[in-house]
């Protein structure tokens, strides 16, 4: 498996270089998930700007992250623009359940932003 981790302070981008996402692909992804979020990596961006293919267990490993993630952070996946990963995503309708932004630069953008919204609903709490 092909991939590169690009450790922020306060995000980690994992970028997977290869074509498929599938069966033989997703349970290392899974387990390299794992290792980041025992890390501590906070908040969690996922490119799939390199992939053309995702299958189940692909959904699956991409899934896991968002669950992995949803209680310490953000996570977000980015780059799904081949035309199979866009029509795999919009028939599980997993747009309901992720948050997908379509450029890297955006994805940082995004993670910057609800971190300052957080720390506004968490100083409005306190008052």
């Amino acid at each position: 498996m092909r991939f590169s981790v690009d450790k922020q302070e306060k995000y980690t981008v994992m970028t997977l270089q290869e074509d498929n996402l599938n069966s033989l692909v997703a349970p290392g992804v899974k387990s390299e998930f794992v290792i980041l979020r025992n890390e501590g990596t906070p908040n969690f961006i996922l490119d799939l700007s390199e992939v053309k293919f995702v299958d189940s267990s692909g959904l699956s490993a991409i899934l896991t992250a968002n669950r992995l993630w949803k209680d310490i952070g953000t996570f977000i996946l980015t780059g799904a623009t081949h035309p199979h990963v866009k029509k795999l995503i919009e028939i599980s309708r997993l747009e309901t359940v992720l948050t997908i932004i379509p450029s890297l630069e955006e994805s940082v953008d995004y993670l910057f932003m609800d971190e300052i919204e957080r720390e506004l609903n968490a100083e409005g709490d306190k008052d």
